[in-house]
């Protein structure tokens, strides 16, 4: 593995790569082209700009709309080092926070560059008329986030990522219109087509027919997001899932870090046995609420019994353990701190609910204050409602009860400085990739990665490769590489429908689900590692000799999709608890119970995992082999992250 990481001071790099790699001129752009896999704030902005500068694109989508992909549902906010409260924030502080943040396991030069073209993406957004929130006078305005002692996050009341997505959509069809970007909305790709060992192209499957059609390009770009729902219940879509990454895998591209999966700490808790998904509550709402669980284990016992309400507890009976246990946060330390902080005080047995499995977020003291509740509606309005129309709890009465769901995946496809992965030509973007949050994400730092990507590093980056490419005849769909890739898939959903068993999907995704979340979920050990991987094993085992998947491959057939996906996050959610299990340290949403300090935070292992862990495909039923990455860090020195002062 080459990182290309450019050589000089970090604050140069960018601008020295810039200035040193290859560009495509203006008419030679028309000739070539580029698939781009996602619609979401990657995908999207990727495939917009790259159209704009005259590059011939298509682009995919699962859903009927490029506006329907997931980056739809962020709420809180992107960061941007602007420093408009003048509160001493800049390039370098927004930097050192996501390191930080990360626990020091991401890579210091494209955590730099995120930031310093952070500023550049609000420009961008306020140019499409993104409707950011704005002070009385007209400025743009800020609030906080975790893991920052500033106020750097720009948003749009509680739908930040609809609006962003808006925007991109806005610059895609704009392309759409002007030709130079075809979409391709409900096909999924479901093999990548290598010729020569690059990526020349891709199969996709038409969801609404069924039918394999192939596309040919001179690379591709993969921006189709994480692999959370491996869990089967979190915060993503229930169309989310990881299989376009896992084929680049099992074609060639290394895989880093895919045990770094980020628990969030704000959920609506779990209700039932068929719950399909869960609720995000944004981490802008730890600005203003308050999160707490009963002193008393009578109260805790009185308010699961319904005798008592969370706002009939006085004061100085409630423990608000996050302001307790780190004083210099408070209620924003990040995600990954805040999840454990929760767990913990539950399994003391201060859960607040009828399952033990939830703490309160509190906004009484807000709206306390004069004017607070038209402020709590200005700033919150459609997360309270709903909030209480999924609970039919009114929050400005009663506190929220929340608990930590798995929202986001820091692992994803190994890529270089140039965004491209060990796959010549093959370039992953937003979350599909690793490279910037290490091993936990800073809240409003995935918006800020996917237009970042998108919008101002691969259209600059890819051209370095794709300049070697002009005199290339068009990639000839009618290629043995591309005959092979789809008999491969056809075989697949032959496969599929060959074991005519009786039980259905999602009895599988959910057994899947309750494995992951039990042994590599919020704690982890050695015993519980590999004790799911004997599971997880097993489980694939019993899925390819009972499942069943009814009607026929060529029409809409969701079941059929769910068992192709479902497949994947067997192997995905082995190779998680495999990268768990050789990581012998905890480090940000990886805690391993194991490596912890005397009072209950992340120990690291500096001196033997300061690495990031790109894992190679060998084959089926073959062990896959580990590469590593040294990390280095000349910027950001070393340390135990200490939020308490």
């Amino acid at each position: 593995m080459n990182s290309r990481v450019p050589d000089g001071p970090i604050e140069d790099k960018w601008k020295r790569h810039k200035a040193e790699i290859k560009v495509v001129s203006p008419g030679n752009k028309k000739k070539l082209e580029i698939i781009v896999i996602g619609t979401g704030l990657a995908g999207s902005s990727a495939a917009a700009s790259l159209g704009e500068l005259g590059y011939d694109v298509k682009v995919f989508c699962i859903s009927d709309s490029p506006r329907r992909a997931h980056s739809i549902a962020a709420q809180g906010g992107i960061n941007a080092a602007k420093n408009y409260q003048n509160d001493n924030d800049s390039v370098y502080r927004l930097f050192y926070d996501t390191v930080k943040g990360g626990d020091y396991r991401s890579r210091e030069a494209n955590v730099y560059r995120l930031a310093e073209v952070s500023n550049q993406i609000i420009d961008q957004c306020v140019a499409q008329g993104v409707p950011f929130a704005r002070e009385y006078g007209g400025m743009l305005a800020n609030r906080s986030f975790g893991g920052a002692q500033v106020s750097r996050t720009f948003y749009a009341r509680g739908q930040t990522g609809q609006q962003l997505l808006l925007g991109a959509y806005g610059a895609l069809n704009r392309q759409i219109q002007a030709g130079t970007v075809k979409s391709y909305p409900r096909h999924e790709m479901v093999e990548l087509v290598l010729i020569n060992g690059e990526a020349k192209g891709i199969i996709a499957r038409n969801l609404m027919t069924g039918g394999l059609e192939r596309f040919g390009a001179n690379a591709v770009v993969l921006a189709s997001g994480g692999y959370g729902n491996t869990y089967f219940l979190s915060t993503n879509a229930m169309n989310c899932n990881g299989s376009a990454a896992w084929r680049c895998y099992q074609k060639g591209a290394y895989f880093a870090n895919p045990c770094f999966a980020q628990i969030h700490p704000t959920c609506i808790p779990v209700h039932g046995d068929q719950q399909s998904k869960l609720t995000l509550m944004s981490e802008s709402l730890r600005n203003d609420g308050r999160i707490w669980v009963p002193k008393s284990l009578d109260d805790v016992k009185a308010v699961r019994d319904g005798k008592l309400k969370g706002s009939e507890i006085p004061e100085e009976r409630r423990d608000y353990f996050l302001e307790r246990r780190y004083p210099a946060f408070g209620n924003l330390v990040p995600r990954d701190v805040a999840s454990r902080a929760a767990k913990e005080r539950c399994d003391a047995g201060y859960g607040v609910n009828q399952t033990g499995l939830a703490v309160f977020l509190d906004f009484s003291t807000t709206l306390a204050k004069p004017g607070g509740k038209d402020y709590i509606e200005s700033h919150y309005g459609n997360l309270f409602q709903m909030y209480q129309k999924i609970t039919d709890v009114d929050p400005y009465k009663e506190p929220m009860m929340i608990y930590p769901a798995i929202h986001y995946t820091m692992g994803g496809l190994w890529v270089d400085y140039n965004l491209e992965t060990t796959i010549p030509g093959l370039y992953a973007i937003g979350e599909a990739n690793f490279s910037d949050h290490g091993g936990n994400r800073l809240g409003a730092s995935a918006l800020m990665q996917g237009l970042a990507d998108g919008y101002f590093i691969l259209p600059y980056t890819i051209g370095d490769y794709l300049s070697g490419k002009i005199m290339e005849p068009h990639t000839d769909v009618k290629a043995t590489e591309f005959d092979e890739a789809e008999k491969a898939v056809q075989d697949r959903i032959a496969k599929v429908f060959a074991v005519n068993g009786k039980t259905p999907v999602d009895y599988f995704h959910k057994k899947l689900g309750r494995i992951m979340w039990e042994y590599v979920g919020m704690a982890r050990d050695e015993a519980g590692l590999k004790k799911a991987i004997d599971e997880i094993s097993a489980l694939r085992k019993e899925f390819w000799s009972d499942v069943r998947v009814p009607d026929t491959q060529m029409e809409f057939n969701q079941e059929l999709e769910k068992a192709l996906r479902v497949a994947d996050f067997f192997d995905i959610g082995k190779l998680m608890a495999m990268d768990a299990l050789q990581r012998r340290e905890s480090c940000g949403g990886h805690f391993r119970t194991e490596m912890q300090t005397p009072d209950g935070e992340t120990l690291r292992d500096d001196e033997h995992f300061s690495f990031v862990g790109a894992w190679e495909y060998k084959g089926e039923g073959a062990e896959p082999e580990m590469h590593k990455e040294p990390l280095e860090f000349k910027y950001c020195k070393l340390a135990q992250r200490n939020y308490k002062n």
